[in-house]
């Protein structure tokens, strides 16, 4: 069985399950980072500009496909939360269907979509060809991207946010070599960058269905679980259509700004595909305990602990505030010298418009942290339409940012699109939660139940005396008094000194 986020400290917990996340993200940026890396340095300034052209368009499409997947397993965390068994694979069924379903219609729509969309974002020509090509490459092998998102998603579901880990590490590996391989020697150039990282994708995938197979039986779907209804398909389809559509959104709004910075010139786009890169490095840490907090939050609500959530939620807060603060100082200091990381020292004008970017979203990271864990809590409780709400303002003031400051004030006022963006969904996050937060203090606590057969572990002395000290480390439901709340009537707990002969 997967740990369960239902018991333990709430901090501790939800730090632990972040842990693993955190080093996905990572891991999952170095994907990036790689091809990055590789194209500016071999290929050039104008083809890092190409790459990142396509930046916000594969945030649209793929950003939908990783919200959709993530809202598809909250429905999986709440039933093995609450125990259910069946609950947990046809769940899992509906999910496979779903995303099974928007690969295709990706792989086979997204491709045509990419050069017409390039055009309307106003990708200069010099750009446009590489960017095409990488952007094509990438959507062909968007089933990967899908199922491997779906597949660690239901796998943290269940309170095992380690295994994905360990699959999306070996992945990157692979991809490090192909880029360097298929980029340098073969000679594929940008078309190569995309390909290696849509293969290393893949065999993720491979990885997490055969570890699935072996250990994870409780995800093991039964002929009769794929005769899924109208109803479930609708519960899965409420909570990860506007979790696809809020990525969307958001995407929407970073195309905006896209087209803002192709009329600056290819500098500012590759400053900004360069600072963006690390700006996402550094925010791994709060989208990690963003999602932490939203399956932690799911599954207490299948066992009925809103206490447990109340506390959570509160100390995720605080968590991600603190890291934030660290976040920022560091890049604040230090932003240029990793920039060049990426461009080298031949581009000074780059490297100096970067770190003025970082500069100026690391300010905030704060109020970041805190959008993160309360959207998070608010999916983790089942509502959509407030964060789908909070996406829509994102968008707006993404928008209005990027075109009123960016027209005043150049590559600076692009800049604080992304500030602006998160303060503007906080300011309606903040109630939102507060008034759950009050709700959940009104609601009824599910006490566990004991039963005369609820093993009960002894520690004691092991050198063989016929007399131990006993600790009881679980408390013992008296009979007639199986339902008691925890700590009332019928409940009895050990203390150290009971003597055992």
């Amino acid at each position: 069985m997967s740990p369960s986020l239902t018991t333990g400290a709430p901090w501790r917990v939800i730090l632990a399950f972040s842990v693993p996340l955190l080093i996905g993200n990572v891991v999952q940026q170095l994907y990036q980072f790689v091809d990055t890396i590789v194209v500016g340095r071999q290929l050039g300034v104008d083809a890092l500009a190409s790459v990142g052209a396509t930046g916000s368009l594969l945030f649209l499409l793929l950003g939908f496909a990783w919200g959709l997947t993530s809202g598809f397993a909250i429905p999986t965390a709440q039933a093995y939360g609450a125990g259910d068994a069946r609950a947990v694979r046809r769940s899992v069924a509906v999910g496979t269907i779903l995303t099974g379903a928007m690969s295709i219609l990706l792989t086979i729509a997204a491709p045509l979509l990419a050069e017409p969309a390039l055009a309307a974002m106003q990708t200069p020509p010099e750009l446009m060809d590489d960017a095409v090509v990488f952007a094509q490459v990438s959507f062909l092998g968007a089933a990967a991207t899908m199922f491997f998102n779906y597949l660690a998603a239901i796998i943290r579901a269940i309170g095992d946010s380690r295994t994905p880990l360990w699959f999306l590490t070996l992945a990157c590996v692979l991809n490090v070599g192909l880029v360097i391989l298929l980029v340098g020697p073969v000679g594929w150039g940008v078309a190569g960058a995309a390909l290696a990282t849509v293969v290393a994708q893949g065999i993720s995938v491979v990885l997490c269905l055969e570890y699935l197979r072996r250990r994870l039986h409780e995800l093991h779907v039964k002929r009769d679980d794929w005769r899924v209804t109208r109803a479930e398909i609708w519960e899965h389809l409420r909570l990860g259509l506007p979790m696809g559509f809020q990525a969307s959104i958001i995407a929407i709004g970073t195309l905006a700004v896209q087209v803002a910075l192709n009329e600056l010139g290819a500098d500012a786009v590759a400053a900004w595909t360069a600072g963006s890169r690390v700006d996402s490095l550094a925010t791994a840490l709060l989208a990690s305990l963003g999602l932490a907090t939203s399956m932690y939050v799911a599954q207490n609500v299948g066992a009925g602990r809103p206490d447990r959530i109340r506390r959570g939620v509160v100390q995720a807060t605080w968590i991600s505030v603190i890291g934030s603060i660290a976040l920022g100082v560091l890049l604040i200091t230090t932003g240029s010298m990793i920039v060049e990381v990426f461009v080298g020292d031949s581009a000074p004008d780059v490297v100096d418009l970067a770190h003025r970017m970082l500069i100026i979203n690391a300010s905030c990271y704060s109020v970041l942290g805190v959008l993160f864990v309360l959207r998070g809590a608010l999916q983790g409780l089942g509502h959509a339409m407030i964060p789908t709400i909070t996406g829509v303002i994102e968008l707006v003031a993404r928008v209005v940012a990027a075109v009123a400051l960016g027209s005043l004030w150049g590559f600076d006022g692009v800049a604080w699109s992304n500030p602006l963006a998160w303060i503007g969904a906080v300011i309606i996050l903040i109630p939102a939660y507060v008034r759950e937060h009050r709700r959940l203090a009104r609601m009824p606590i599910t006490s566990t139940v004991f039963t005369e057969t609820t093993p009960i572990p002894v520690v004691g002395p092991t050198n063989s005396s016929l007399v131990v000290d006993a600790v009881l480390t679980s408390p013992i439901a008296l009979p007639g008094a199986i339902n008691a709340p925890r700590g009332r009537r019928g409940l009895l707990r050990g203390r150290r000194g009971s003597r055992a002969r």
